[in-house]
C-alpha cells in the first residue's frame, strides 16, 4: 500500500530554491526586468543582493535603457559567490544581472547557493557574444538552470525581422574577431576605434549588413 503520508505537500511557504536563467538579446528588457523582479521581492519581505559585471554604466550598479537603475555588487572574477552569501546573516535570493560575463567556476557556485544554501537565483544575460558563439557562462547556467526563459519582449533588426544577435560594429563595419568581452560606448577597440552593438537578424548578422538601404 502506498503510504500516502509521503505524498503531502510541502508546509505552507516553503519549496525548493530554484535557479532560472532569462536571456535574450540586446534591448530585450533583462536589466529592467531583473530591477523589478527585486522589488517584487523585496515588498514580500524578502531579502536579496542584486549583483552585476561590466554594466552599460561602468560602475557597480544595474541600469536599464528606460532610465531605470540600483547600485549593485560588482562580481569580479576573484569573487566567491557561496562565501558572498555566507557573509550575510540573511539572503533569500540573488539577482545577477549580466550573468553572461561571470566565470564558469561563479556559475556553479550559484548552483551551490540555490542548492546547499536553499537561495533562489535569477540570473539574466545574453546567450551568445558578437560572433554568435555562446559565452562560457551563459552555456553553463543552459545546462544547470531549473528554468531557462528567453524573453519575450520584441526586438527588431533594421529589417523588420526579429533581432536574434549581436553584432559588434567598429569603424561602421560588422567585425567578427576581437576579445570575447568588449563593453559598447565604454571601451575602445584594438585601433581605437569606439565600439557599438547593433541587434541583428540571422540573415544580416551573417551577411554584414547594417541597413544603408539594402534588405
Amino acid at each position: 500500500m502506498t503510504d500516502l503520508s509521503a505524498l503531502s505537500p510541502a508546509p505552507p511557504g516553503t519549496r525548493d530554491a530554484v535557479l532560472k536563467f532569462f536571456f535574450g538579446p540586446m534591448d530585450c528588457g533583462k536589466s529592467t526586468l531583473a530591477l523589478q523582479m527585486n522589488y517584487n521581492h523585496g515588498r514580500q519581505g524578502r531579502r536579496g543582493l542584486v549583483l552585476t559585471k561590466h554594466d552599460r554604466s561602468g560602475g557597480p550598479q544595474v541600469t536599464s535603457r528606460i532610465g531605470l537603475g540600483l547600485e549593485a555588487i560588482e562580481v569580479e572574477d576573484s569573487l566567491n559567490l557561496v562565501e558572498l552569501v555566507r557573509a550575510h546573516d540573511r539572503v533569500d535570493y540573488l539577482i545577477c544581472d549580466e550573468a553572461c560575463f561571470y566565470t564558469v567556476e561563479q556559475i556553479e557556485q550559484l548552483a551551490d547557493v540555490v542548492d546547499d544554501h536553499g537561495v533562489d537565483v535569477y540570473a539574466f544575460g545574453l546567450a551568445s557574444d558578437f560572433r554568435s558563439v555562446m559565452f562560457p557562462a551563459a552555456q553553463r547556467l543552459f545546462e544547470l538552470a531549473d528554468e531557462v526563459c528567453r524573453l519575450q519582449v520584441e526586438v527588431l533588426c533594421w529589417c523588420g525581422r526579429p533581432g536574434l544577435l549581436n553584432g559588434r560594429i567598429v569603424g561602421g563595419e560588422l567585425v567578427r574577431t576581437g576579445e570575447q568581452v568588449v563593453i559598447g560606448d565604454t571601451d575602445l577597440a584594438a585601433d581605437r576605434s569606439p565600439v557599438r552593438y547593433q541587434v541583428l537578424c540571422r540573415r544580416h548578422h551573417r551577411s554584414g549588413l547594417l541597413g544603408e538601404g539594402t534588405i
